[in-house]
């Protein structure tokens, strides 16, 4: 018997060599190469591809090309509504990832249960049987779901029954467990999650049925399998947050109909996922007193702002300190230290400095800056920040604080909570006084340290 053919496909790119090589001769990632069993089937040399011998293609000029708005439909369930861009859209097609056991098949069924009260939904689980996805629905208190349910994992039988059942909302859960008879490779290979995805997105195009697509993520924390699959399908989410801690955020990275970077929060109860409606109030520290070290930032998610409280721990270290942060880029934190130093004379060279998002929020905006260096100061001091303080805004190496987007926006929601006293840029200082609010707006960072000490 003849020892199949063995050939190795880049993770990132699909790009595929005849040995194994350290760095993809395609996209050139390092140990992305993995082995897989070559395609046997022959390819048709003498199909007819040259040129005019196939007929030519209609072409309309773009500005005669009707522009309109998508129809949306609502999930049901408002964060998740939020982070798609106002509902699902028909023949578009959802790749949401997460780590296992964080709510991605919960909040599935959820949405599937209240779009089945207007529309044919059709539920595919490849790593459960239906008895299990039966028992998870009572748990979740799903009693007399209409969703219908497929336990199948091969691509042909379930390309057969979305043409008989013609749903307008199917669920692939996972397009890992999924593989296709033409290809003969294992489930979960490069090859075999390329060409389910592709074939899927083809049948959601053609039919209109909107597809949503679970994905199984690595360790560190991006989606497996290769990177060409974020490209076909029209949407990206990801599930972030400790499985140990009873909140959940969506986010947004790629939305061909929608804006990205939008997060929706839930909060996981007995029943299932529950959007929370003021997500500020999980990101904040509920402390007696304030305590030496905390800043509140007012940050951007996608349209909303959000309250987040930065901690920040300095100890006297070692011959070598350390520069531990969670949340914030560790980089990043390495050049606010320089910057404090070089520019506001506070020095933390020989101390251990600790940063920390409060929630399991991952802050990668720019204007965290002043926050953390106002945190890194005040835990240096041994001061606290007064009561009801925030700051916002980015800090340059030459120590200049820059304006941060939608400034006004940010100062509002902060009023709205309650804080008293913010240290923001001076170009987003507003025109007209806000209630309650008494800002102090500055340009370098030396000013906002200035005014710390004399709160």
């Amino acid at each position: 018997m003849a020892k199949e053919k063995s050939i190795y496909l880049c993770t990132e790119c699909g790009g595929t060599s005849a040995k194994w090589l350290g760095q993809c001769p395609s996209c050139e990632a390092w140990n992305t190469l993995v082995e897989s069993v070559a395609d046997a089937t022959p390819k048709n040399r003498y199909a007819t591809t040259t040129r005019g011998l196939i007929a030519s293609q209609p072409v309309t000029t773009l500005s005669e090309i009707e522009a309109s708005d998508v129809d949306r439909q609502p999930t049901g369930i408002d964060e998740l509504d939020r982070v798609l861009g106002g509902g699902i859209v028909a023949g578009g097609v959802v790749l949401i990832g997460g780590d296992p056991g964080i709510g991605k098949s919960t909040l599935l069924l959820q949405a599937l249960d209240s779009l089945s009260r207007g529309m044919k939904t059709l539920y595919v689980t490849g790593e459960e049987s239906g008895a299990q996805v039966a028992l998870r629905s009572r748990r979740l208190g799903l009693n007399g779901s209409q969703v219908r349910v497929l336990a199948e994992i091969q691509l042909e039988k379930i390309s057969a029954t979305l043409d008989q059942e013609q749903p307008a909302v199917c669920v692939i859960d996972s397009i890992q467990t999924v593989y296709s008879d033409q290809l003969s490779s294992a489930p979960g290979s490069v090859a075999q999650v390329r060409e389910c995805a592709a074939q899927l997105t083809r049948i959601a195009k053609r039919s209109g049925t909107t597809i949503v697509l679970v994905g199984h993520v690595t360790k560190e924390g991006a989606l497996a399998g290769p990177r060409v699959l974020e490209h076909i399908v029209d949407t990206v989410l990801y599930f972030e947050g400790d499985t140990h801690s009873s909140f959940r955020l969506v986010r947004a990275i790629k939305n061909r109909f929608g804006a990205v970077n939008e997060i929706g929060v839930f909060a996981m109860t007995e029943k299932g996922l529950k959007g929370v409606a003021n997500p500020s109030a999980i990101f904040l520290s509920t402390h007696g007193d304030p305590v030496a070290g905390s800043c509140v930032l007012v940050t951007l998610e996608g349209t909303r702002p959000l309250l987040v409280e930065i901690q920040a721990l300095v100890d006297s270290g070692g011959p070598s300190p350390r520069r531990l942060s969670v949340g914030i880029e560790r980089d990043r934190l390495a050049m606010m230290l320089a910057v404090l130093h070089r520019h506001a004379g506070v020095s933390a060279s020989d101390q251990d400095v600790f940063v920390n998002a409060v929630g399991g929020v991952r802050i990668s905006e720019p204007a965290a800056d002043l926050a953390v260096m106002l945190a890194i100061q005040s835990s240096l001091r041994g001061k606290a920040l007064p009561r009801g303080f925030i700051a916002f805004g980015e800090v340059g190496l030459a120590g200049e604080v820059r304006p941060a987007p939608r400034g006004q926006e940010r100062l509002k929601e902060a009023a709205k909570l309650g804080f008293s006293v913010a240290i923001v840029p001076k170009a987003n200082a507003p025109k007209k006084p806000i209630e309650g609010l008494t800002i102090h707006a500055v340009d370098r960072i030396e000013q906002a340290i200035d005014v710390v000490r004399g709160l």
